[in-house]
């Protein structure tokens, strides 16, 4: 059996995530306080407390969901090896999901990486005003047809636009200044989408827009400890396996403003060998969008302890 192990991003964070462990499981529960309160230490304020009681907008705004998921996304993975679960053959993560799949491969250590990931997400705040950017999901068109969509936009308006998550087939979502998305989104819908949807998101990611954050990533990343992973771990914009620190480093600053090439990553996993799949993290948005991929590769989302004790014992 040859398992993969993959983490959401921002849009998988729920206010109470992960709090019915203190009733469900005391060791699990501890494991999951001891990860957030070293996050916090790390943050300078209480995240589980965020996490736990919002309000909504504080743990939806960019800079606190990044640390918030890849802290809750490390904590279930630790759960896990406290199991002694079966050891994944290759990691990947969805965007900010790849920094926690850095951090359990052993490339990144967890408080660097809680401090990088709130520095990015700072960045990325502080790249657009408030109002400019915005993110679309367009569904029941293919690829090529919503790439052409946001080149025509980006033509004919001379502003940002570009399609930057391929999550599933049929569903794209798009990113680049408001005024651009809006026409994307009534020409798309006019050329057969079934729907078109405006994101509740802060920052308008994956897109030109987020190039001067990149820039300033850059220089963060050159600060930060960096080893080999000792799982690999498969790169969203170039859908291949880093080993190179400094490919990892050049990766991670590159992924800020090129597209989330998830139907490749799955396809490269099921191509690779890969039969299981179990997705670390809050919630279930990466299985569903692989059900969309591949429908017959199994994927396991563990995010309470029903979840995490029922694949343990599947995947055992």
């Amino acid at each position: 059996m040859s398992i993969a192990f993959i983490f959401p991003g921002q849009g998988s964070q729920s206010v109470g995530m992960l709090g019915s462990f203190a009733s469900e499981n005391p060791d699990y529960n501890e494991i999951i306080l001891s990860t957030f309160q070293q996050a916090s230490d790390t943050l300078g304020f209480d995240l589980w407390e965020m996490t736990q009681n919002g309000p909504e907008s504080e743990l939806n705004t960019t800079r606190n969901t990044q640390p918030a998921m890849l802290a809750a996304g490390f904590a279930l993975w630790q759960i896990w090896q406290s199991k002694n679960g079966a050891a994944p053959a290759v990691l990947a993560g969805h965007s900010l999901g790849e920094y926690t799949a850095l951090v359990c491969a052993e490339a990144i250590d967890f408080s660097e990486a809680i401090d990088l990931v709130a520095t990015r997400g700072r960045y990325m705040q502080e790249a657009v005003e408030s109002g400019e950017g915005a993110m679309a999901a367009i569904l029941g068109l293919d690829d090529n047809e919503v790439i052409k969509v946001c080149e025509d936009v980006a033509e004919q308006s001379g502003r940002v636009i570009s399609a930057v998550n391929f999550n599933a087939p049929g569903q794209v979502v798009i990113a680049g200044h408001s005024d651009a998305v809006e026409q994307a989104i009534s020409l798309a819908k006019n050329t057969g989408a079934k729907k078109a949807i405006k994101l509740t998101v802060s920052v308008p990611s994956h897109c030109a827009l987020m190039d001067s954050a990149g820039e300033r990533l850059e220089k963060k990343l050159a600060a930060i400890t960096v080893e080999r992973p000792v799982i690999p771990v498969i790169n969203n914009v170039h859908v291949t396996i880093e080993n190179e620190v400094d490919s990892i480093r050049d990766s991670l600053v590159k992924q800020l403003s090129k597209p989330v090439r998830w139907v490749e990553t799955i396809n490269k996993m099921v191509a690779e060998g890969t039969d299981q799949i179990v997705e670390c993290g809050p919630g279930k948005v990466l299985t569903g969008l692989n059900k969309r991929i591949n429908r017959q590769m199994p994927t396991h989302p563990i995010f309470d302890t029903a979840t995490i004790d029922k694949v343990f014992e599947e995947l055992s």
